[in-house]
């Protein structure tokens, strides 16, 4: 709640001490709305500056950390994953059934995963490391290292 009262627009000072606070109420009013008025641009910027902002593209790829792959519906999403040496990518089965990731190289084999188990895999070696699901062979994927 405000400290000041409103003032109605035909009031009317009836003495001089009550000019001088009306007219000092007004001072402050309009100081506060200037100094809000410029702060806030202000401050803006300044959040944003020290934010920074990072340009995104569609063709920017994950650091070296992790990545995931969902299983759902008989598929592998993404089917295709472009990361780089280094990252951990965490195959997670959501599906109903059980599923496999497999390497047609041999480089990972995962047990079989019923929903909600997880395998992961860190890939060391630049490459293309095609995978499948054992159970259902026609579910295949690929992860690009780079």
């Amino acid at each position: 709640m405000s400290k000041f009262r409103a003032i109605p627009e035909n009031y009317a000072p009836k003495n001089k001490r009550q000019k001088i606070n009306l007219e000092r109420k007004q001072s402050m009013k309009n100081k506060s709305i200037w100094i809000a008025g410029w702060a806030a641009p202000v401050m803006i910027g300044m959040l944003l500056w020290l934010a920074g902002s990072r340009n995104v593209s569609a063709n920017d790829q994950p650091a070296a950390g992790s990545a995931a792959v969902k299983i759902d519906n008989f598929v592998f999403g993404p089917q295709t994953m472009t990361v780089p040496v280094g990252t951990t990518v965490t195959w997670t089965n959501s599906d109903d059934i059980p599923h496999t990731a497999v390497s047609t190289d041999g480089v990972f084999k995962s047990k079989v995963m019923d929903t909600d188990e997880k395998f992961s895999y860190t890939f060391t070696k630049a490459g293309t490391y095609p995978y499948y699901c054992t159970i259902h062979p026609k579910m295949t994927g690929q992860i690009v290292v780079k």
